[in-house]
């Protein structure tokens, strides 16, 4: 149970790392709860897990058979992008910006059908998304699934709660008129994660 909850925890972390950085689906979060309210985060977000699915499908089916005995190398390749990744956030922190400027529009019926859709093709199209599941992804789920169903199927609900949960807060901050946080809270929150990452990688690299 113990290491249960601590594949969840991680996911968790690993996930929000992901979720804060600024790219497509927060941009799709943002523009549809403007239209249609606080519902849309999660509703983004669900079309965000749709896709994911597949991908850990593909990487517990699929990878683990065709991989064998190169474990060793995928989890050099995962640990040297999370170290990448963590630096590479830690810069754009830097200088990072998410506050909407522009003025909301009047609610439409209609962007209600579309937050779904919206999450799956901005995943889709995202170019770092596939990066970090042929990477971090691939190497996390793999060793994750190392411990069982169990462990792999908390690992993977961690990463989607910390997305569920980023996303929602931003639409229900959205909704009310404000970002709750404010761009240097922020950027110190970014730089933060990035420094997770790298301590993470190191010490994944380490334990190879």
């Amino acid at each position: 149970m113990t290491e249960i909850i601590q594949m969840f925890i991680l996911g968790f972390l690993i996930g929000l790392t992901g979720a804060l950085a600024p790219g497509p689906t927060l941009i799709a979060t943002i523009n549809a709860s403007l239209k249609g309210g606080w519902t849309m985060g999660p509703r983004v977000t669900l079309g965000h897990i749709a896709v994911e699915i597949l991908m850990v499908v593909l990487i517990i089916a699929g990878l683990t058979v065709l991989i064998g005995g190169y474990s060793w190398l995928i989890a050099i390749i995962g640990g040297t992008a999370l170290v990448i990744f963590g630096i590479l956030t830690i810069l754009e922190s830097r200088h990072v910006q998410i506050s909407p400027s522009f003025p909301a529009p009047a609610p439409d019926e209609k962007s209600r059908s579309g937050p779904f859709i919206s999450g799956a093709v901005t995943s889709i199209s995202n170019p770092y998304f596939w990066l970090w599941w042929l990477t971090v992804g691939s190497s996390l789920m793999i060793g994750a699934y190392a411990g069982g169903i169990l462990s792999a199927g908390a690992f993977i609900l961690g990463h989607w709660g910390a997305d569920l949960g980023w996303f929602t807060l931003v639409s229900v901050s959205i909704h009310k008129g404000r970002f709750f946080l404010g761009e240097w809270e922020y950027r110190w929150t970014l730089a933060v994660c990035g420094v997770f990452l790298v301590l993470f990688g190191g010490y994944y690299l380490v334990s190879i």
